[in-house]
């Protein structure tokens, strides 16, 4: 199951994940494109793959449609991803704000991890992989709600590695650099506004900060959450993993 997997990040991760054989779930608001998605994801190694609908945005109605899922169905991969939240440093946020990325940020990551255990728990086999940013080791002013958030599912995320372990399931955060999405480009031109200098000129200087100086491509993205899905990766756990320009920095 992969969250926010209708375009972006969300979306090569679930490709490169269908290419790797795995049953895709997709799960992210815009029916339409997971429509099409479903469509093209490879099927040649029997997979059957679907998609559900849910709006990260409101956590009752999210609660209720992932709830219901679980009912019916088990997942031995979790790739808790969602939209970002508004940019803005925190003088020009108040606490419903933070509430709000609080409920979509980290209570539906949770809630969602803790549906999704019980049948790896079961199996003694299972991933949890969440996709968060570099800014939780480096916080970028302009991005106050998202540093402060994923900041807490990065240390909620170490926590509960220690406690599944012994059941075969890991757990890691992969910290997000720069990669060529919608999300990036938004914020380029709302940080060059605040600047007075055109977009390009952000995003020149963002790839100057990347040691290949270029911008990742999502689906090198894919690659790497790919790797930490596998059986290879069973010794890597509570990690804080940063990727950026797709060059994977360190462990």
């Amino acid at each position: 199951m992969v969250g926010g997997s209708s375009k972006g990040i969300g979306e090569a991760i679930a490709r490169q994940l269908a290419d790797s054989g795995a049953r895709v779930i997709l799960m992210a608001r815009n029916e339409g494109k997971m429509k099409t998605i479903v469509s093209e994801l490879p099927t040649d190694k029997g997979q059957k793959h679907q998609y559900l609908v849910v709006d990260f945005s409101n956590f009752d109605t999210f609660k209720k449609t992932i709830a219901d899922f679980f009912e019916q169905h088990s997942i031995d991969i979790l790739v808790n991803n969602t939209q970002g939240p508004q940019a803005g440093g925190a003088l020009e946020k108040n606490v419903e704000d933070y509430q709000k990325a609080f409920d979509f940020l980290f209570k539906s990551v949770v809630f969602t991890t803790e549906l999704a255990l019980k049948n790896m728990q079961e199996k003694k086999w299972g991933r949890i992989i969440n996709v968060a940013s570099i800014s939780v080791k480096e916080p970028l002013n302009y991005l106050a709600l998202s540093n402060s958030i994923r900041a807490a599912v990065v240390t909620w995320a170490k926590s509960l590695a220690f406690d599944v372990a012994k059941d075969g399931i890991t757990v890691n955060n992969v910290l997000t650099g720069y990669f060529d999405t919608d999300r990036i480009a938004q914020l380029n031109v709302t940080k060059a506004e605040k600047l007075g200098i055109p977009p390009s000129e952000v995003r020149s200087a963002m790839e100057a900060q990347v040691p290949m100086k270029r911008i990742g491509k999502p689906e090198e993205y894919g690659f790497l959450v790919a790797f930490l899905a596998s059986d290879q990766s069973a010794y890597v756990t509570g990690t804080n993993i940063p990727i950026d320009g797709g060059l994977l920095k360190s462990f």
